[in-house]
């Protein structure tokens, strides 16, 4: 009886920590599933503005039976996000890049937090700081960020730990 308790307690306390998105019907949606189209091989495509993205963050692979996420999501300074950009080939394309700051806000769902970003069509988006390749202006330490939990965005130093999601013009 002991132990149903303490697993019990244990199943409450782990679930209580998981997070859903929050979305406010008060706030116009920016980012509506019907302008993306999902593809079989892990990119989601983005009619409105001729961008490809990752479906999955870096560091995950998309399992399309599943229509999931597998793996962990990597941090990663921003010369590493550089890099791995260059080395990546999701779906056999080898021209991936680290967004600008404005590409990376054609994503950002206004009306939702935690994390804001349309969960239908980009998944297991951690509500935490995605990179930019935009450095800072007067701080070329530093690199715009976003962060999807808020949908803020702030300059962090390039050595920093910080997510990435991958994007590519569509040809």
């Amino acid at each position: 009886m002991k132990y149903i308790y303490i697993t019990a307690v244990s199943l409450f306390v782990l679930s209580s920590h998981v997070a859903a998105q929050t979305c406010y019907d008060s706030v116009d949606e920016t980012s509506l599933t019907a302008r993306f189209t999902i593809n079989a091989d892990g990119t989601v495509s983005d009619t409105q503005t001729g961008l490809m993205w990752q479906v999955c963050s870096y560091g995950q692979s998309y399992d399309s039976d599943t229509n999931t996420c597998t793996g962990s999501a990597q941090q990663l300074t921003w010369q590493e996000a550089l890099r791995g950009a260059q080395n990546d080939d999701t779906a056999s394309y080898d021209d991936w890049q680290v967004p600008n700051i404005k590409e990376l806000a054609t994503i950002l769902e206004h009306s939702c937090t935690d994390p804001s970003i349309n969960e239908s069509v980009f998944f297991d988006t951690e509500s935490q700081n995605y990179w930019s390749n935009t450095s800072g202006v007067t701080t070329t330490g530093s690199a715009w960020v976003y962060q999807f939990d808020s949908g803020l965005n702030s300059l962090h130093d390039k050595t920093s730990n910080v997510y990435l999601r991958l994007v590519r013009y569509e040809e």
